[in-house]
């Protein structure tokens, strides 16, 4: 059968930032064999290739004069259990949030700390994503994923993928080599309760209930839908920079000038800061510049008002970029992914 590539394919409604962009080629793949046929075909051979997942983590700022593959594998299946801990599969095309919510009604802890991060599982391990003192990098066992230039099936183990903040192989060795298919994790039937990081506790207090891996969902949600726009409603792409690490010894210098300063510790010789604090202190919350914007109730996302593009939206984070290092010396980069 003859693989049906779409011509000149509106990209708007799978990028969460909606910027209006077309891709010259588009093909949805549902499994690994489909997937590894779209690869054999004579048209990779001589066109860029980019592969889409839930688009919750690029910035598109032009066309792409290539191939668009969306990821679309589906399934999420416990493959071993005992009575304390399960084993779970998961399509790479999974949308992530709805795994959450699928391992928390099962009483399954571990991840719930990571509600509503956009995207699909399959981008999980790649930005190593995390919230609220968890990383996804201490729930995941292996990654599957198909060689693009050899076209064969792989499995990676957590060892292997070479986690740190925000970073996997997957963002540097392997990075535009590889596409992720599966995902396995491991839950645990134990509520965890990481509940030390953030606003966690005061939401659970509020919500008058005792730490469990449901009720922790539930305060994340809560949390994050008070302070993040909906990109179904506002253009964007959650947390657009990464929060920067930092010596001690610049961090200490800049607590004297700014008590207030939000900090955690990294290493015993580096501190986690919270970018969006500095983006808020620099004066850029709420910020508005024809249609593009910082939000106003967090400003470590930035948004699309209606109809900006993606080089405005890139512009407007430069110039954030530059404001911070010249008010705090600290240099902050973008956690998306600039196409």
């Amino acid at each position: 059968m003859k693989l049906s590539f779409h011509k000149n394919y509106p990209l708007e409604q799978l990028n969460t930032f909606r910027i209006s962009a077309k891709a010259k080629l588009f093909y949805e793949f549902e499994d690994e064999k489909s997937l590894i046929k779209t690869l054999k075909s004579d048209v990779l051979k001589k066109e860029k290739l980019l592969i889409l997942g839930g688009g919750s983590n690029i910035l598109i700022t032009k066309d792409f004069d290539g191939v668009v593959l969306k990821n679309s594998i589906k399934g999420i299946n416990i493959i071993t259990e005992n009575k304390d801990r399960a084993q779970i599969e998961v399509g790479s095309g999974v949308n992530w949030h709805d795994f959450v919510m699928w391992s928390v009604n099962k009483n399954l802890s571990g991840i719930e700390n990571l509600a509503l991060i956009p995207g699909l599982v399959g981008a999980a391990p790649i930005q190593n994503i995390g919230a609220y003192g968890v990383e996804v990098k201490d729930s995941i066992l292996d990654v599957h994923y198909i060689d693009i230039q050899n076209k064969t099936k792989n499995t990676i183990s957590n060892n292997e993928c070479n986690f740190s903040y925000r970073n996997s192989i997957f963002k540097c060795e392997l990075k535009n080599k590889v596409i992720i298919t599966k995902v396995i994790f491991q839950l645990s039937k134990k509520d965890l309760n990481q509940i030390s990081y953030g606003a966690i506790k005061s939401e659970l207090e509020l919500l008058k209930e005792e730490p469990s891996c449901k009720t922790i969902c539930k305060a994340v949600i809560n949390i994050r839908t008070k302070k993040l726009p909906n990109p179904n409603v506002l253009g964007n792409s959650g947390s657009f920079f990464k929060n920067p690490i930092i010596s001690n010894d610049l961090f200490n210098n800049l607590k004297i000038e700014y008590p207030e300063i939000i900090g955690y510790k990294h290493s015993a010789s580096h501190t986690k800061v919270a970018a969006g604090w500095l983006i808020d202190k620099a004066g850029w919350k709420g910020y508005k510049e024809k249609n593009v914007g910082v939000y106003k109730k967090q400003a470590l996302v930035l948004v699309n008002h209606g109809g900006a593009n993606g080089q405005e939206i890139l512009d407007l984070a430069n110039k954030i970029s530059e404001s911070i290092f010249n008010k705090f010396k600290i240099n902050i980069h973008p956690e998306v992914n600039i196409i």
